[in-house]
């Protein structure tokens, strides 16, 4: 773990973040500033290593998908310091964005300042962020686009009790989602990372939908014949920090730029990428199961998730109630059994879908239902 950027810890990343680390590069790379945003933050650019194999990678897109981000600066540090991966920058060329999107970065949003979703304006190219990633698309010409973003807690690697903690898609390029060679190819490299991380979290890896979307970049990229693979940031069990699942996704980017500097990937090996089961909605993050006093029905079960709400500089897991039903095609991260007994809020009254409860009463014990 020496690699690790102690510096970035947790899901709320900002250009404040970044910016003292780019300085370590200054001198061994190219740092720039490729554009500005909405609010006028700068977006950096990272040029590193002199190879014939380009490689675009771009992280959060999304302001409040910050876990490809810190991967990132795991694999700049194992790049700097590490001679024997010497190789991968003799053989690839790399243009890094960490942050495309500083201004939601800033109030941990999805969409930009003027509210809009970066991932949907690849056509109309309506914003400075998506301008900046299009001319550097442009300019840098990749063979390769890594499309890096974090996905919720809900999802499930198939119709599993196994979370989705990592995620991949090779985008359709079309409304038929044909297998082109480039599909392929972005297939080739997603099946050798899902083998590599099969050792680690064996059946928690999962193929985000594919339905096809000519507004989103992913799409975009693929449809002009660029392989590109999306990379999905989950939730491994307790790991709300997603501490655990940067490292995954940082051996994910060694993994798969390993197998581009070694290999002329030709996309022959596509199909092992069908191993991968597709993501599922199948998971809250707390379950209370066997509750009564709910339906006349009998006992129910009462699914929470949390609402990531930023605090200051801080962000908080508000627990929201979800669902108030028989849940049998539902997991929880974190499960209770009431065994027959109600639930109330801190209040004693029945608990009602759409409250934040931070605490319920099960038989007068009082449980603390956000993340430790």
């Amino acid at each position: 773990m020496n690699h690790k950027e102690k510096a970035l810890f947790g899901r709320y990343i900002t250009n404040d973040n970044i910016e003292p680390l780019l300085k370590n590069f200054v001198d061994l790379w190219s740092v720039d500033t490729i554009g500005k945003s909405v609010l006028n933050e700068p977006i950096y650019g990272v040029k590193l290593g002199n190879g014939n194999k380009r490689v675009l990678m771009w992280s959060q897109m999304h302001g409040n998908e910050s876990t490809t981000t810190k991967a990132l600066f795991d694999l700049f540090n194992s790049l700097k310091d590490d001679t024997n991966l010497d190789y991968i920058l003799k053989a690839c060329t790399l243009y890094i964005i960490p942050i495309l999107n500083p201004d939601g970065a800033r109030v941990y949003t999805r969409i930009n300042a003027n509210e809009v979703d970066l991932n949907r304006d690849a056509q109309n190219l309506t914003q400075p962020e998506s301008l900046v990633l299009r001319n550097v698309f442009n300019e840098f010409k990749p063979h390769y686009c890594y499309n890096l973003h974090g996905q919720r807690t809900i999802f499930s690697a198939g119709k599993t009790n196994k979370s989705a903690t990592v995620s991949f898609l090779s985008p359709a390029q079309d409304e038929i989602c044909s297998v082109t060679p480039n599909r392929k190819i972005a297939m080739e490299v997603i099946a050798v990372m899902n083998k590599a991380l099969q050792n680690v979290i064996p059946k928690q890896v999962g193929v985000y939908d594919d339905a096809f979307n000519l507004n989103c970049v992913g799409d975009t990229f693929q449809s002009e014949n660029v392989p590109t693979i999306l990379f999905e940031a989950g939730h491994y069990e307790g790991d709300y920090d997603r501490e655990y699942t940067r490292e995954l996704i940082y051996s994910s980017y060694i993994k798969s730029l390993d197998y581009i500097s070694k290999n002329n990937i030709d996309g022959s090996n596509y199909k092992f990428y069908y191993n991968i089961p597709e993501n599922e909605k199948c998971f809250l993050d707390i379950i209370i199961r066997n509750v009564s006093g709910y339906s006349k029905e009998g006992l129910v079960d009462i699914g929470i998730q949390f609402k990531e709400t930023l605090c200051g500089n801080s962000l908080k897991f508000v627990p929201i109630i979800e669902k108030i039903e028989k849940l049998e095609a539902f997991y929880g991260h974190k499960e209770l059994d009431a065994k027959g007994e109600s639930v109330f809020n801190i209040e004693r009254k029945k608990l009602q879908v759409g409250n934040e409860n931070v605490f319920v009463i099960l038989i007068n014990e009082k449980i603390a239902l956000i993340p430790k």
